[in-house]
């Protein structure tokens, strides 16, 4: 069933995730990690979740030219499945237990805000961790100047419109903890970068907004 709703691909990624996390008793420390989401036992659900990484692997594929990628705030880094890389893939995650994870399992070397270099990357993915953060201006500043100058910037959040949180309520999660909306990540964006081309997942309602950016 799991193949025919998600592709082979994702049904395989949510084996191993089902696998190698116990999302009941690791519940509060994984759920901002969208683990939960991924192996979520209504398949509509789980189904929203993987189309943001669809959509963000299919921005990858139009617009990033070759090059090293960063995938900042990674958790297992599960975009990186679904694209077809054109360069070393590097991931910058707070997280041990999910750091240790992806490196496991796409040899994805490990970096932080402090040791990744400025202006190195072809590629940078910041899907779904961005809104986790009080002070997303500073934060869009530091990871900015780590694009080159032909790089993408691939950017998802949610939108937190009525229908994201009667979602979220359906779908069993009660927790509330993004500090801003895509929209407002979005106008912050702005100031340094220039949009290129935005997805809606899924058209209608539209409870993600995932989008490409370069540098202005």
């Amino acid at each position: 069933m799991d193949k025919l709703i998600f592709g082979s691909a994702i049904a395989a990624r949510r084996q191993v995730l089902q696998s190698h996390f116990d999302v009941r008793r690791q519940f509060e420390e994984i759920e901002e990690s969208c683990i939960p989401s991924y192996v979520h036992g209504n398949r509509l659900a789980a189904w929203v979740a993987w189309q943001r990484n669809k959509a963000a692997a299919r921005l990858y594929a139009e617009h990033a030219a070759a090059g090293p990628i960063v995938d900042f705030g990674a958790a297992t880094g599960e975009v990186g499945h679904l694209i077809d890389k054109r360069g070393p893939y590097e991931i910058i995650e707070q997280d041990e237990v999910l750091a240790r994870a992806c490196a496991q399992w796409q040899s994805a070397e490990r970096k932080s805000l402090e040791t990744a270099e400025q202006g190195k990357y072809a590629a940078i993915f910041a899907l779904d961790s961005l809104e986790h953060n009080e002070d997303i201006p500073s934060l869009v500043a530091r990871l900015a100047p780590l694009l080159r100058r032909d790089g993408m910037f691939i950017l998802s959040g949610p939108t937190e419109s009525a229908f994201y949180r009667l979602g979220r309520k359906l779908a069993g999660f009660s927790g509330h903890y993004h500090h801003s909306t895509i929209y407002d990540i979005e106008a912050i964006f702005a100031r340094h970068m220039r949009l290129v081309d935005a997805r809606r997942v899924p058209f209608f309602p539209t409870l993600f907004r995932v989008t490409a950016w370069r540098l202005s």
